[in-house]
C-alpha cells in the first residue's frame, strides 16, 4: 500500500491532475448515485419495488444510449462543447422527476430518460486526458488504477451522502442537491487547460466506430454481466434494509461494498503487473464472481455488511484492468467512445439488474435478489473464458507509423503491461 501511495502521489503532483480527477468524480456523482436516489425517491412516493426498478432501469438504458453517442461527439468536437451542456440537461431531467413525482408515470419516465441520456461522458473523457497530462505509459496505467480507487471513494461516500440528505431533508432534496453539485464538477473539468486543448487522434470513418474491434465487444459482453450484478445488489440491498426495519442499513451495505473495492483497488495499485492484462482480467472477474456467492446467506446486519465489503474487494481491480484492455483493443481515434462504451455496457447491465431483481425480490424474497448478482458474476466470467482467443489479439497502434499491428498473447507473457499508443495524444 505504501508503494501505491507513493506512486499515486507522483501522479497527483502533475499539473491539473487533482483538478481533473476531483472534478470528474464530483461531476459523476449524479450518475453514480442515481440508482440509489431513484429507488429511495420512488419508495418515498409510495411506489413499489417494481416501479423503482423500472425507473432506475429506464435511467440506465437511456444512459447506455447516450454515453457512446456523447463520447463520439467528444472525439469529434472536443470536451467543453459536449460535457457541460449535457450535464446541465441531465440535471434538469432529474429536477423534472422531482416536480412530477411518480403520480404521472409518463412524465416520470420521460424525466429519468432525459437525465440518463444526457449524462456527460466524464469518465471516458478523463481516461482520454491522462496521457496528455502524465505522459509516460507506466504513469498512465497507474492513473487508471488511481481512477478506479478514487471512484470507489465516490461509491463509498455517495450512498452515505444520499442517505444523509434523505434523513436531513428528503429524497427529492437529495436528487436536486446531488445533480446541482454534478454540474459544478463538470464545469471544473471543461474549464481546465487540458480539457480545452485536447483533441482526439484522426479516426477512420466507420459507422461502428469503436465497436468494430472484436476484442472490445468481448470485453463489453463480460462487463454487461458485471453491471447486472451491481444493479441487482442495489435493489436487493433496499429489500434487505426493509427486512431489518432500518433504512440506514441500505446506505451501510452500499458503503461497505464501495469500501471493499477501495481496499482492493489500493492493493492492486501497489505493484506493477507482468503478463497480459486480458489473462489477469479473467482471474479478477472470477474472484469477483466468487465474492457475490456469500451474499445469498443474508445474515444479520453486521456480518452482512462485512460480506458486502468482501463482495466489492475485486471490483476496482477488475475495472482498472479493464481500462487497460479497452486501451489495447480500441481502434485509433475512438478513445473517448471506447471508454464510454464500457460505461454504457455496465449501465445497461445495471439497468437490467434492477429490472430483474425487483420482481425477483417481490416473488421470492431478498435472497433471490442477491441470487441474481451471483448468477451474473458467473456469467461475466464465462464470457471471458469463451472469448479468450479474441481477447488474446489486441489492436495496437504503432507510435512511429500509426499502423495497426496484431500482437499475440504469448509474445507478451513476460512483459509489463503494454498498450500505450499514439491514439491518445492530443
Amino acid at each position: 500500500m505504501a508503494a501505491a501511495a507513493g506512486g499515486y502521489a507522483d501522479i497527483l503532483k502533475a499539473p491539473h491532475a487533482v483538478r481533473l480527477l476531483a472534478g470528474t468524480l464530483v461531476g459523476r456523482l449524479p450518475n453514480a448515485t442515481a440508482p440509489i436516489a431513484i429507488v429511495l425517491f420512488t419508495r418515498a412516493e409510495g411506489g413499489s419495488y417494481s416501479l423503482a426498478g423500472a425507473l432506475a432501469a429506464v435511467y440506465g438504458l437511456a444512459n447506455a444510449v447516450g454515453q457512446p453517442l456523447l463520447g463520439r461527439a467528444v472525439d469529434l468536437h472536443g470536451q467543453p462543447r459536449v460535457q457541460l451542456p449535457a450535464a446541465v440537461v441531465s440535471a434538469l431531467g432529474m429536477a423534472l422527476l422531482v416536480l412530477a413525482g411518480t403520480g404521472q408515470l409518463p412524465l416520470a419516465y420521460t424525466a429519468v430518460a432525459v437525465a440518463g441520456l444526457f449524462t456527460p461522458p466524464l469518465e471516458g473523457g478523463l481516461r482520454a486526458l491522462w496521457p496528455s497530462v502524465l505522459g509516460g505509459e507506466d504513469r498512465v496505467h497507474r492513473a487508471y488504477a488511481l481512477d478506479a480507487v478514487a471512484q470507489e471513494v465516490m461509491f463509498t461516500v455517495g450512498p452515505l451522502l444520499v442517505t444523509l440528505l434523505v434523513a436531513v431533508q428528503s429524497p427529492a432534496a437529495a436528487l436536486l442537491v446531488i445533480n446541482a453539485v454534478g454540474v459544478l464538477g463538470a464545469l471544473s473539468v471543461v474549464l481546465s487547460g487540458p480539457s480545452r486543448a485536447w483533441r482526439s487522434a484522426p479516426r477512420e470513418a466507420h459507422w461502428l466506430g469503436a465497436l468494430r474491434s472484436p476484442g472490445l465487444l468481448a470485453l463489453l459482453g463480460s462487463f454487461f454481466f458485471v453491471g447486472l450484478a451491481m444493479g441487482s445488489i442495489t435493489v436487493a440491498g433496499v429489500a434487505y434494509a426493509d427486512d431489518h426495519g432500518r433504512e440506514s442499513v441500505y446506505g451501510w451495505l452500499m458503503a461497505a461494498l464501495g469500501l471493499g473495492a477501495l481496499i482492493g483497488g489500493g492493493l492492486y495499485g501497489a505493484r506493477q503487473w507482468a503478463g497480459a492484462p486480458e489473462r489477469r482480467l479473467r482471474l479478477l472477474v472470477g474472484l469477483l464472481a466468487l465474492g457475490y456467492l456469500p451474499l445469498l446467506l443474508t445474515p444479520g446486519v453486521v456480518p452482512m455488511t462485512a460480506l458486502a465489503a468482501v463482495a466489492g474487494l475485486f471490483l476496482a481491480p477488475a475495472i482498472a484492468c479493464a481500462f487497460i484492455v479497452v486501451d489495447r483493443h480500441a481502434p485509433r481515434g475512438t478513445v473517448t467512445e471506447a471508454f464510454s462504451w464500457l460505461v454504457t455496457t455496465f449501465g445497461v447491465g445495471a439497468a437490467a439488474g434492477t429490472a430483474v431483481a425487483g420482481p425477483a425480490v417481490e416473488l421470492s424474497g431478498t435472497t433471490a435478489g442477491f441470487g441474481v448478482a451471483a448468477a451474473a458474476g458467473i456469467a461475466a466470467l464465462l464470457v471471458l473464458l469463451a472469448t479468450r482467443r479474441v481477447l488474446a489479439v489486441p489492436l495496437r497502434t504503432a507510435q512511429h507509423t500509426g499502423a495497426v499491428v496484431a500482437v499475440s498473447e504469448n509474445d507478451r507473457n513476460g512483459a509489463v503491461e503494454p498498450g500505450f499508443s499514439s491514439r491518445h495524444q492530443a
